[in-house]
Formats: structure tokens, sequence, C-alpha cells
């Protein structure tokens, strides 16, 4: 077992890494170099933190009391006793992260002090790959001193579950929840509808099947309901009733709640309620879509969704957007933040994970200033209270948290595997060409399992709902 998780964490960066003599993905020699990092010796001089965007440097600037000044170029911050935390980032796309990430681990062992990896984060499609105890990559909170009962005590569970190891064991910390929401437009809404009010748009979006016929309604007024197939995939994909990849298994189980998104997706394609010029996500007709121009009535999103893509994209007057319930309760995302085993800055990664992810203040505070679905139980049902601290400009003066709180409460996190992202990329993408019409539906399948395989080459058998 400990081999293969081994391989699937290394698997990108094996090779290279080899072929230049560096360190051994031995989990026993990682393991010594994380207990003697967190026996109160001297700290280094360097604070190596990998990601994939300046998300996390934002909230370690925001919150942590010791960040003294970072540099223009946002590669470097300094702290007020000296040490540099220094920012690696990569893109996550095509794992392009976790393939850096991974070279990075397989020199840990034999790393100079300065250059190894102390913090860094994965996201929910992968946290799993991170958090194994095999893998031995992320050390136990307990190793560092965080007692995830009592520091941690108000997180919402399943963000503590999702940061677990197999045997309970929490790898992991992280600010945020980040339960979705159907975030709609207003004009669209009063012009369909004839309100726009929260509430009254939750009726016509309360489940799929009342949902459909709103995007009839939507459709005769010349509206899209969603920009894209891809916009649905989430919903469907976090309510799989097992991992793509069992623990200790090579085969991957493509659930029937997936082919039931094909299926719709084909559906509402041919019925006109997406538009079939926005081919899948993250690319330059979807960020359109989003713009005053665009006749699609709403998206599906979490609050970084609707912070870091919805906004950005939006060409209008602030207050044409607005939140209600989802069709079904959902997760989207989440970064997991994690002291590497290894790191010779043990007291600092701690300060900085506590400080971040477990001060209800600083949460509450990165909420106010960010939008962000904190990761406190109490501080949250605050936010949702407190119409005049979070109320939203870019929302109308709307309080988003009144609407996310009652969502996070209620989500159950899909069971987890080391290899979600590429199934939830591959998937979406083999099967996109179908929705397209550029291949059949077995053509979709069988491009899905030369994609996977690449990937991932341990994977021995793909099997498909009966």
């Amino acid at each position: 077992m400990k081999k293969r998780v081994v391989s699937i964490l290394l698997i990108a960066a094996m090779t290279a890494s080899l072929a230049a003599g560096c360190g051994k993905p031995s989990g026993s020699e990682a393991g010594n170099s994380g207990s003697e990092a967190g026996s109160g010796g001297e700290e280094g001089k360097v604070i190596n933190i990998y990601s994939w965007n300046d998300e996390f440097r934002e909230r370690v600037e925001a919150v942590y009391p010791e960040v003294k000044e970072t540099s223009k170029d946002g590669t470097v911050t300094t702290l007020n006793d000296g040490t540099e935390i220094h920012w690696i980032i990569n893109p996550n796309q095509d794992g392009v992260y976790q393939q850096k990430l991974d070279e990075a681990l397989m020199k840990q062992a034999d790393a100079a002090a300065d250059d190894k990896v102390d913090i860094f984060l994965s996201e929910t499609d992968y946290v799993n790959k991170y958090t194994d105890a095999d893998a031995d990559a992320a050390m136990p909170l307990k190793d560092l001193g965080i007692d995830p009962e009592a520091d941690l005590s108000e997180q919402y569970d399943f963000t503590k579950v999702t940061a677990s190891d197999t045997d309970g064991v929490q790898r992991g910390s992280t600010w945020q929840c980040c339960p979705g929401l159907l975030v709609y437009r207003r004009d669209i809404a009063k012009d369909v509808f004839g309100t726009d009010d929260p509430e009254e748009i939750g009726k016509k979006v309360k489940d799929w099947d009342t949902m459909e016929a709103t995007a009839e309604e939507l459709k005769a007024k010349g509206y899209y309901t969603f920009a894209s197939y891809a916009d649905t995939f989430r919903l469907y994909g976090n309510s799989i009733d097992e991992s793509w990849v069992s623990p200790g298994e090579t085969t991957i189980k493509v659930d029937q709640k997936i082919m039931d998104w094909v299926d719709i997706s084909k559906e509402w394609l041919e019925a006109g309620y997406l538009d079939k010029n926005v081919k899948g996500q993250w690319n330059d007709d979807w960020n359109k879509s989003m713009g005053s121009a665009s006749k699609v009535f709403a998206f599906l999103f979490p609050a970084w969704g609707i912070d870091f893509t919805l906004k950005p994209n939006w060409d209008g007057e602030a207050g044409a957007w607005a939140v209600t319930n989802p069709p079904q309760e959902y997760n989207w995302g989440g970064s997991y933040v994690h002291a590497c085993t290894g790191t010779d800055n043990a007291e600092h990664v701690k300060d900085i994970i506590l400080a971040v992810t477990a001060d209800k203040d600083n949460l509450l505070k990165i909420s106010k200033d960010y939008s962000d679905f904190t990761n406190t139980t109490s501080g949250m049902k605050e936010a949702a209270e407190d119409d005049d601290t979070f109320a939203s400009e870019f929302l109308g003066g709307q309080n988003a948290f009144k609407y996310f709180a009652p969502v996070a409460e209620s989500i159950e996190i899909a069971p987890l595997s080391a290899y979600d992202q590429g199934c939830v990329e591959l998937i979406q993408n083999s099967f996109s060409d179908y929705l397209q019409g550029k291949v059949d539906y077995d053509k979709a399948k069988k491009n899905f399992e030369t994609a996977i395989i690449e990937r991932y080459p341990d994977i021995t058998e793909i099997q498909w709902p009966e």
C-alpha cells in the first residue's frame, strides 16, 4: 500500500528526480526530518510556501501580525524577525502545480534547510493525495502543537474530515468553507419573473424539476439558464456515492451521478437552456457570458467564485447580481494549508496556520475584506445575522452569508480519492466533445479511459455504471 501511495504522490516527478539523483520518497526518512523540525530547534531563515495563486498570501498579509512587508512582485514577504516567506506559485491547470510540488517533495529529505518546503496548499480535488498517512507529505497538526479538538473546534466538520487521513488524523486546516449558491442577474429575473427578490427566485430554482420548468420560462424570453453544461457538474460530482478510486485499489469507478450529468446536459443543450457557444469553463466565451451583454441568467458559485470569477468579468454597475439557494446543496473547492513533513520552520508554520485558519476574529476580517465564507460556525452565524457589516455592494447590498450558512451546515462531502482532480478534469473534457457533437457516446468513454491512464499509469481498470 505504501509503495502505491508514494507512486501516486510522485508519479509526475519520479523520472526527473531520480535521474538527478535527488532525495528519496522514503516515508521514514521524511518522518525523521519532521520530528527534528518539531523538536524546538532553531528556526530557518526562509519559509517556502507552495501554492497556485496569491489568495493565501493575501490572507496571510491581512491577518498575520508578524508580516512586515511584501516585495512589489509578490514573491517575498518579510516578517518582523527578518524571516522571509518565499512564495512558489505554479498554475493549477493540467496538474502543473502538483507536478512542481511533487518534484520538491521528492527532494525534501536531502534539501538544504532554506530550500525545504515548509507549507503547501492543496485543493479538495486532490487533498486526499497529500493527507494520506503513507505518503507522509503533510504533518499531523498535533506534531506542530495544534490540537484540532481544542484549537479548531469551531471548524465545520466536513472541512476537518476532508483534511484528515483515513485514520482520522487531521493533517491540514483551511480558512475556507465553500458552500455553493445560485447567483443570478436581477434584471433578467425582473424581465422574466417580475421580481428579483431572492426568496421568490429561490422558489423558482428549489430543485431540479422546478429548475427545468424555470429554464423553459427563461428560454421563452430569449435567455439561457446557465452558460455551459460544465456549470452544473459540481452539483452532480459532489453527490457521488463512492470515491473515484477506493483506498488500496487501482480501479476507477465512474459513479452513476456523473453519467446523469452527461445525459441531462445533453437534454438541456438540445432544449436550448444552455448556450451552445460556451464550451466548458475557464475560457474566454465563458468569461464573456458573465458580462452585461450576455443572455445568461445564472451561475452556480461558492463565495470565491463570486469574488474571483464573476466580479472581475462583470462590466456593468454594481448591484446587478444577487444570490439565492441552489437547486441542490453542494460544496465547490477549498484551499487546505499543510505543514510539510521535514520543515525547519515548525514554529512559524504553526503560528501562520493558527492565525489564518483558527482565529475567529481574523476569519471574520477575511470574510469582511474578501467575502470568503470562512471556517468558524459561530463566526458565520454572526455574519449571516449582521446585514450592516456583511452587506455586499456587488450584490446590491445583499448579505450573501445569510444564504451560504444553511448550505454549509448541510454539506456532506463526497468520498475523496487521490485521483479526483484528474478524473474531474478528464471526464468533463472527454464528454465535452460528445456534448458538442464531435464524437459519439462510446468514443467519449474510450477517450476518457485513454486520457486517465495517461495521467495515472498505475490505474488498471475503468468501470462504468451499468
